[in-house]
């Protein structure tokens, strides 16, 4: 066995770790200063394609976290990548957000209702009849179909909504056409931040608060990775999984001090 290469990159999501909605978790602040002050290359994470960077940039700001919104990755950025390199310059109907709209139309995508080559779902609070109709009929006529990620749903202060899983699953109920997801769980997710900040799987951490999305999608890109129980996944529910991160700490103030240490350790 080799010894751990030295931790150079960070990768954390943001929703569960380092806010909870528009509320700032304590020590995501110092986590975020502390990765700027040390000059370790990271990106912050979400599968949450509503938003552009530039919009949560300013959200995070009036939670108290400043970073640039170059440090932002989003699900909508990867798909747009995704479809850029599949197909360049192609055509999608779209059903989101301008997060995604935007991403799209950066990577020099055509929006049409008119034979397009993608059908893409994105994450949106005023999913519609009518849109869902089309997105079906345009499947079935053959659009290839993409979602931004499997979220079945996400928080709010009311509590849970539907999410881009849940339509996603009644398209393929309707059209018996499975999406592919960019977002995570994918580990293409991944990949592609390790990219936009030149990291090495070997030397990056993932820090996120879900198993089944965020320690999963860093175990099968190659990443060593932190839970943080501030979010979706609770400690009683970790070992029911049938893998385990590198290691388990309540918050991300538990991480603060790690930033500035190189191999984070096994808890055992």
């Amino acid at each position: 066995m080799t010894s751990p290469k030295p931790v150079e990159c960070w990768l954390t999501d943001m929703d569960g770790v380092l806010v909870h909605e528009e509320h700032v978790i304590p020590g995501a602040p110092e986590f975020i200063a502390a990765l700027q002050t040390s000059g370790r290359r990271f990106l912050v994470l979400t599968n949450n394609s509503i938003y552009t960077p530039r919009d949560l940039k300013a959200r995070l700001l009036r939670s108290g976290i400043d970073l640039p919104e170059e440090s932002i990755w989003t699900s909508a950025l990867a798909t747009a990548q995704f479809l850029d390199g599949q197909r360049p310059g192609g055509s999608a109907y779209v059903i989101g957000e301008a997060g995604l709209t935007t991403a799209l139309h950066d990577v020099g995508y055509t929006l049409t209702e008119r034979d397009p080559d993608y059908v893409v779902l994105g994450e949106t609070r005023t999913y519609s009849f009518e849109g869902i109709t089309r997105a079906i009929r345009l499947i079935e006529a053959g659009a290839r179909f993409i979602a931004t990620n499997p979220d079945a749903s996400g928080p709010s202060t009311e509590g849970s909504l539907p999410a881009t899983g849940s339509v996603a699953a009644l398209i393929t109920r309707a059209t018996g056409v499975e999406p592919y997801y960019v977002g995570k769980p994918n580990p293409l997710m991944m990949r592609s931040a390790l990219n936009r900040i030149d990291a090495h799987s070997e030397s990056t951490v993932m820090i996120g608060d879900r198993m089944d999305t965020d320690v999963i999608s860093g175990l099968e890109a190659g990443l060593r990775t932190i839970l943080v129980l501030t979010g979706s996944t609770k400690a009683e529910a970790v070992d029911r999984f049938p893998y385990r991160p590198t290691r388990v700490v309540d918050s991300i103030a538990d991480v603060v001090p790690l930033v500035g240490q190189f191999q984070p350790v096994d808890q055992g």
